[in-house]
């Protein structure tokens, strides 16, 4: 009886997420920019998605995991910016400790998800370039689809575990004042009294699994790519070869290097805005830039863009 009164109480409580209420002397200025960054990274990524689909040359598995890559982006920033753009019309948001372990539930599982996809793109190129005559056959549309889908669904999968340990737990008697703008691991994990260590070293675990892991599969995957390369005879194919990574590999080094600067570098002395600041780099200026990297150095995708705005205009 007393676990399910707790559960009630847990349900019907309210937290205040501060956000950047630093910033509201600059009035509708930071709400017009953080609204221009949205609308452009969810346009830039619709755009990639239609891009692919619409051209023939780009039904390939490389283009078939960006699509998928840019959909996760397109979720990940929506878990996060609507409520961000909130804050900043009303000065703080209220969000219910439901919706609060809701959102991070997504972050989390949408980042574990990106993780293991740049890991499949990066097999996918190991694949074309160390093994090109047995690419068609290794890498066949079931295979795409099963290494897309295991991706995603391995991304909800663990960091529900993360989420369940908070089940057992009581919230802290006081502050419900979370200062950040969404509710990240830290911030979550503060709220909760008890042993809470199991789920900090749980999620800690889980998270490294899912962020290492990958990291080290993409790193194996560039040096064999690397070896690969260098043995081409001609400069011309040399030069072709690692054409078709260097989007990937921008995307990849952004992506963990912004995740290292966040939650690697030691941040306990920096004042909140900064803290806020360093996490704006990979929850919401990272998927804005990604597609900006694609159609900029991918010829093909800058071709299937132009060719896309005339069949639109």
């Amino acid at each position: 009886m007393r676990n399910s009164h707790g559960d009630c109480e847990n349900q019907t409580t309210w937290l205040i997420l501060v956000g950047f209420g630093e910033l509201k002397r600059l009035g509708f200025l930071p709400f017009s920019l953080f609204l221009a960054i949205y609308v452009v990274t969810v346009g830039g990524n619709i755009l990639i998605v239609l891009a692919v689909a619409s051209s023939r040359t780009l039904h390939t598995p490389m283009y078939f995991f960006l699509c998928h890559f840019s959909l996760l982006e397109i979720a990940y920033t929506s878990n996060i910016m609507p409520r961000l753009l909130r804050g900043f019309l009303e000065g703080g948001d209220s969000i219910s400790l439901v919706s609060c372990l809701v959102q991070f539930y997504v972050f989390a599982s949408l980042a574990a998800a990106e993780c293991l996809m740049l890991s499949a793109m990066s097999y996918d190129r190991y694949l074309a370039i160390c093994h090109p005559l047995h690419y068609p056959v290794l890498m066949s549309t079931w295979s795409c689809r099963r290494l897309a889908t295991g991706a995603w669904l391995s991304g909800f999968f663990f960091s529900a575990f993360t989420l369940a340990l908070a089940a057992p737990l009581s919230l802290c008697p006081g502050s419900r004042v979370i200062d950040h703008y969404f509710c990240d691991f830290a911030p979550v994990v503060g709220l909760f009294c008890g042993e809470v260590w199991i789920m900090w070293g749980a999620g800690v675990s889980i998270s490294g699994c899912l962020t290492l892991g990958p990291f080290l599969l993409i790193v194996t995957s560039y040096v064999f790519i690397l070896r690969t390369v260098l043995r081409i005879p001609s400069g011309q194919g040399r030069q072709k070869a690692f054409s078709t990574c260097s989007s990937h590999l921008s995307v990849v080094g952004l992506f963990y290097g912004t995740l290292v600067v966040v939650y690697v570098a030691p941040t306990d002395h920096m004042p909140p805005l900064l803290r806020k600041a360093f996490s704006v780099l990979y929850t919401v200026l990272t998927p804005m830039v990604n597609p900006i990297i694609y159609s900029l150095k991918n010829q093909e995708v800058k071709r299937a863009l132009h060719r896309l705005w005339r069949q639109l205009v």
